[in-house]
């Protein structure tokens, strides 16, 4: 059953959010990641795609909390299904956002959509090729009725301005008290506060998978079909 809900968009701290959430014991943590290490778990999200009613104690089985799209971009659907879970808005500054959501389609999703890996690598992206009807899904939704997610960002302003809908609309959705703001710069306090729970002494707060880091993953990937867990202790 769900604890905590990710409503942050993709580029905004996930994967440090996984790692921490864990870390409190809120694990595992569905994240995109595990889509990509895991391709079986596409089916169960392939019937959003199509507006369908999902039974989302079977999706998210065996999860406690999720971060990252797609388990993010429904963060609505948790919200209501499991109501007395906490949900958790990752923020960052809009256009680093931006900058950095370029590089994950350019280097992920994009490559895997036109140049066709094959060997290992064809099976790890896998699961993003065949996710693409509810990649193409969310996209459209937040970045314009007739965009695929392969395509891209539209142009800096209009996805700064999606951002900050986003972001608003998540604010205005929930009670105060059920949810937490949270720029991961911030750290263990404010998180540890809001889920009831002690700040793990003398542990950094985990900062995982920088634009840099992602890029090297990514190609990796790409060239090799496989690549060390960024949430693996001591990254």
């Amino acid at each position: 059953m769900l604890t905590v809900i990710g409503a942050g968009f993709p580029r905004t701290g996930t994967s440090s959010m996984k790692a921490a959430l864990e870390r409190l014991g809120f694990g595992p943590c569905h994240h995109m990641f595990d889509i990509m290490t895991n391709p079986h778990r596409v089916d169960r999200w392939l019937p959003l795609a199509e507006g369908a009613q999902v039974d989302w104690g079977y999706l998210l089985e065996g999860f406690r909390s999720t971060q990252d799209w797609p388990a993010s971009f429904f963060w609505r659907e948790q919200a209501e299904a499991y109501p007395e879970a906490k949900v958790v808005l990752t923020v960052r500054d809009p256009r680093a956002w931006c900058a950095s959501m370029r590089t994950l389609i350019d280097s992920g999703p994009r490559r895997a959509f036109t140049e066709q890996p094959s060997g290992e690598a064809a099976a790890v992206f896998q699961g993003i090729i065949r996710l693409r009807p509810v990649l193409d899904l969310m996209a459209a939704s937040v970045f314009g009725s007739s965009r695929a997610f392969n395509e891209g960002l539209i142009d800096e302003e209009s996805a700064v301005a999606a951002y900050e809908r986003h972001v608003a609309t998540v604010k205005a959705s929930l009670p105060a008290e059920r949810l937490l703001v949270f720029d991961v710069r911030e750290g263990w306090a404010p998180l540890c506060r809001f889920l009831g729970v002690d700040v793990p002494e003398g542990e950094p707060f985990p900062h995982l998978n920088d634009s840099a880091s992602l890029r090297a993953t990514l190609d990796r990937l790409m060239k090799e079909g496989s690549a060390a867990s960024p949430f693996a202790r001591g990254t």
